[in-house]
């Protein structure tokens, strides 16, 4: 329901009628609707037959976020660091911590006894005990919130630039780490390849070319990534991209297609 709404939103701007692929990146998911939209359309009532297809995939924002978290932060906490271990090198912190610190609201779950033993131990043995420090200090302060606007804030700046600073510096942490848009991309690669996949199965099940198609209309946060908006690119040309309101068209959307269900019931 969220891209037709989204659709719903686009249509209000419209004078003529279009078949439109619309874009909804949540945050977490990506959804895709081809839809007949236009004041013709509205005129002549909605029907089954406007929405020719639908697809989508559990990826979006929050898997960005975490891949910027596991390539970029976590191995400034200890996630590549190595422990003594009797005659060997071992990995200082079991590879699960690390995972539960890729979505914000389950840094709280590492907040245990048993946790912070396996830290205080992989702190003394560590080969790079400071930032086994560090992470102690994002857990015990519980700062995954913080840490992932800080994520946010640095997958923005690269929407805009080449390059940017990630910077956290809250509690007991302070982290400055440059980052360029290459090196991002590369990390959410299987990612842009499923999104492209799922707008190709849309487009067979559909059987409509991609030259027929008279708008693509993007919305959500990660529709602002480069990278992403290159797929539809490729696909429609960049002459058919259309964005607005990235952040707020759904529920608009939402708000119109409720308005004219009440004209229609009054």
């Amino acid at each position: 329901m969220e891209p037709v709404a989204a659709a719903c939103a686009y249509e209000a701007t419209l004078d003529h009628d279009e078949l439109i692929l619309i874009g909804d990146f949540g945050g977490g998911t990506s959804d895709f609707s081809l839809l007949c939209v236009g004041p013709g359309v509205r005129r002549r009532g909605r029907s089954p037959k406007d929405l020719l297809g639908n697809s989508g995939v559990g990826i979006a924002g929050d898997a960005f976020d975490a891949r910027i978290v596991r390539k970029l932060v976590s191995p400034a906490l200890g996630s590549n660091s190595e422990a003594r271990s009797l005659n060997k090198l071992l990995p200082a912190v079991p590879a699960w911590i690390y995972g539960n610190l890729e979505r914000w609201h389950y840094l709280s779950f590492l907040r245990t006894n048993s946790v912070r033993e396996i830290l205080k131990s992989a702190r003394i043995r560590a080969l790079e005990p400071e930032k086994i420090q560090a992470l102690i200090s994002l857990i015990e302060e519980d700062l995954g919130y913080q840490l992932h606007q800080a994520v946010q804030q640095v997958k923005f700046e690269l929407s805009h630039s080449h390059s940017a600073e990630f910077r956290f510096r809250d509690g007991g942490m302070d982290l400055r780490i440059t980052v360029t848009r290459r090196e991002f991309e590369s990390w959410i690669e299987n990612d842009l390849q499923a999104i492209e996949k799922s707008i190709d199965k849309l487009l067979k099940a559909s059987g409509i070319h991609s030259r027929a198609v008279d708008r693509v209309f993007l919305t959500g946060g990660s529709s602002f990534v480069p990278a992403v908006r290159r797929i539809f690119e490729t696909r429609f040309g960049k002459d058919r991209i259309r964005g607005g309101n990235e952040f707020t068209s759904v529920a608009h959307g939402l708000a119109l297609r409720a308005a004219e269900s009440l004209r229609q019931t009054s």
